[in-house]
C-alpha cells in the first residue's frame, strides 16, 4: 500500500512516502509562513522523487496535532483535498507513532473521508459586544 505522510503542525513540516512499512522518501523543509505556497509543490517533489505518480497513492496519512493552528489548518486542508480528488481514504493520527497508527488504520479499511485537526486548546474567540 503506498501511503503519503504530512505533518504540518510546527515550522517544519514533514511529508513521507510509504510502502507498507517501509520508508520510500521523506522531506523535511522550514515552511513556517510559507507553507501554503510550499506544501502541494513539496508534494509532487517527494513523490518524483518516489517515482510515484498521484494516482498510485492508495492512502493519506496526516498528522492531526496538537500544534499550529494554520499549520494544522493548511495541511489537513491540503490532505482533505487530495484525498478527494484522488478518491483515496485518509486517516488523522497524533502522538509519537502517528505514521504507524495511521497507516495500521488505513490497512483495516479505515477511512475517515475527512481529516479534522485537534488544536490541543479550545478556540480563543473574542466575545460579542454587548
Amino acid at each position: 500500500m503506498k501511503v503519503l505522510t504530512m505533518r504540518t503542525d510546527k515550522p517544519e513540516a514533514e511529508l513521507g512516502v510509504y510502502e507498507g512499512k517501509k520508508q520510500i522518501q521523506y522531506l523535511k523543509w522550514e515552511a513556517h509562513r510559507e507553507l501554503s505556497v510550499t506544501l502541494l509543490d513539496k508534494t509532487e517533489e517527494i513523490l518524483n522523487k518516489s517515482s510515484i505518480d498521484m494516482e498510485q497513492l492508495e492512502g493519506i496519512v496526516v498528522y492531526k496535532g496538537p500544534g499550529s493552528f494554520t499549520g494544522l489548518r493548511i495541511g489537513i486542508a491540503a490532505a482533505n483535498a487530495l484525498a478527494y480528488g484522488l478518491n483515496i481514504p485518509i486517516v488523522a493520527a497524533s502522538g509519537e507513532v502517528w505514521i504507524a497508527e495511521g497507516t495500521k488504520e488505513l490497512k483495516a479499511g479505515q477511512n475517515a473521508k475527512v481529516a479534522l485537526p485537534e488544536y490541543g486548546a479550545p478556540a480563543n474567540t473574542t466575545p460579542p459586544r454587548k
